[in-house]
């Protein structure tokens, strides 16, 4: 079995990034029905497996995180979805976590559930096929948000995912997400993920997680949707490479960026500039999952006839990216 150093490395490593599609039942059905596609399990089985059986996508996709549906479900030939992952070079991943719900007392906020059982959990995931895992936290961004009480529930909980991920024998994929919703400025996204990054690894230090075992999920440090001052592409490049060099150790491996909503071609502009942004100690990679699937599925729609022009809109997508590096 590979060290969790060894699959952190392969996840960053050769220009190649990490397929986000680990989205819950609940918004896959939704995703599927605003193309015209009825929600039911095979639909979300067979649109899967239309990703992960794309052609030559091993060239640009490193990883592909999984929901736990997914992962218990099998292709049309008969494997498991981590069976034909494996078969292909890409690495298996899975979402632990269950969701952000309210945060008590802390109202417009969100702490991330799902620490519960994961210890049995991480090992059920490890012997089906399972090499690394994903756990996302959101922190809005208002006049007074993210509180100070937000912050520590939310990288509490990372670090101890962390923690059991490791413990188990996944690399833990560490997401925390400051959304990009409102009309913040870019300095402000910045203040904030500074803040953001830097409680994240005391915790995680506290917790004795491997830094050199694990892989960052940041978002990317830009100005608010709404905010009608946008920063040119390399200005937001630059910043968000200053704020992680403030805030994230020399020793992890790699940072895979999310879209955090952002259009494709945007996120890819985005992380093409970062490459840039002069020597850096970690790879600066995507993970990325409307930015890369969403084409696939508008073109797709169901249709057993746009399987391969479905295909072929992922591919482009996954090797832009991977050219972006």
């Amino acid at each position: 079995m590979s060290s969790l150093t060894e699959v952190a490395n392969t996840l960053v490593s050769n220009r190649r990034g990490v397929l986000a599609a680990d989205e819950s039942i609940g918004t896959m059905s939704s995703r599927l029905e605003s193309v015209g596609v009825e929600a039911t399990d095979e639909n979300r089985r067979a649109y899967r497996e239309l990703i992960v059986t794309t052609p030559d996508l091993v060239d640009s996709i490193s990883g592909i995180i999984l929901a736990d549906d997914t992962l218990r479900q099998k292709l049309s030939d008969g494997r498991t979805f981590p069976e034909a992952l494996a078969a292909m070079g890409i690495h298996p991943g899975i979402k632990v976590d269950t969701g952000a719900k309210p945060l008590a007392g802390a109202p417009g906020e969100k702490v991330t559930e799902g620490l519960d059982g994961l210890r049995e959990r991480v090992a059920e995931y490890v012997s089906r096929g399972a090499t690394f895992a994903k756990w996302r936290a959101v922190f809005n961004i208002g006049d007074d948000l993210p509180s100070e009480r937000a912050v520590r529930a939310n990288v509490h909980a990372l670090a101890r995912y962390a923690g059991l991920c490791q413990e188990g024998g996944l690399v833990p994929i560490v997401e925390p997400e400051v959304l990009m919703d409102g009309s913040h400025s870019l300095a402000r996204c910045q203040q904030v993920t500074r803040v953001v990054l830097r409680s994240l690894f005391d915790e995680l230090a506290l917790m004795q997680a491997d830094f050199d075992g694990m892989v960052l999920k940041p978002n990317m440090v830009v100005a608010g949707k709404d905010c009608p001052e946008q920063p040119s592409v390399d200005e937001a490049a630059q910043t968000t490479v200053d704020t992680l060099r403030e805030t994230v150790p020399p020793s992890v491996p790699g940072i895979a960026f999310l879209s955090g909503g952002q259009n494709p071609e945007t996120a890819t502009r985005h992380l093409g500039a970062m490459q840039n942004c002069g020597s850096l100690p970690w790879e600066l990679t995507y993970s990325f999952g409307r930015a890369l699937v969403g084409p696939a599925l508008e073109t797709w729609r169901g249709n057993p006839a746009n399987w391969e022009a479905a295909q072929r809109a992922l591919s482009v997508r996954a090797v832009a990216n991977a050219a972006a590096r």
